[in-house]
């Protein structure tokens, strides 16, 4: 997956938070990362900070500039950012998550919007053959 951590950083950066390339350079990388700051978590509770996790022995000193933020909140973007940047890399650049992320950010998802992209990946996946003759309205029948 070579745009990888491309896609990750990217989301990451716009949530403002560090995304060192040593943690987060491949899904290998990310989800070992991710999964040794949950077991924090998980020993020290939800308000463990960044810091504190560092303090306690994680490889995490590339994150020191986020340190006061609170674990759950920083693993909680990476593991958001592994989801996006693991489907925009398989779907080419953009997946239905990414679709379904937008929709929700901009406060446009309807109960009616996740079957119909389910059943018209056209609409949103460029690779879908016969895309342009796409017919929306048969949806509404």
């Amino acid at each position: 997956m070579p745009d990888f951590y491309k896609y990750f950083k990217e989301n990451m950066d716009a949530l403002d938070l560090p995304a060192p390339e040593n943690l987060y350079g491949s899904v290998a990388t990310a989800q070992a990362s991710i999964s040794g700051m949950l077991v924090y978590i998980d020993k020290y509770g939800t308000r463990v900070t960044v810091l504190e996790m560092i303090g306690a022995g994680t490889n995490l000193e590339r994150l020191a500039t986020v340190g006061a933020v609170q674990g759950a909140y920083y693993i909680g973007a990476a593991i958001g950012s592994l989801a996006v940047a693991t489907g925009r890399t398989l779907a080419g650049g953009t997946s239905l998550s990414d679709v379904l992320f937008e929709a929700s950010r901009w406060n446009l998802k309807r109960d009616w919007l996740l079957p119909l992209l389910h059943r018209n990946p056209g609409i949103y996946d460029r690779s879908v053959p016969g895309r342009k003759y796409h017919k929306l309205y048969e949806n509404f029948k």
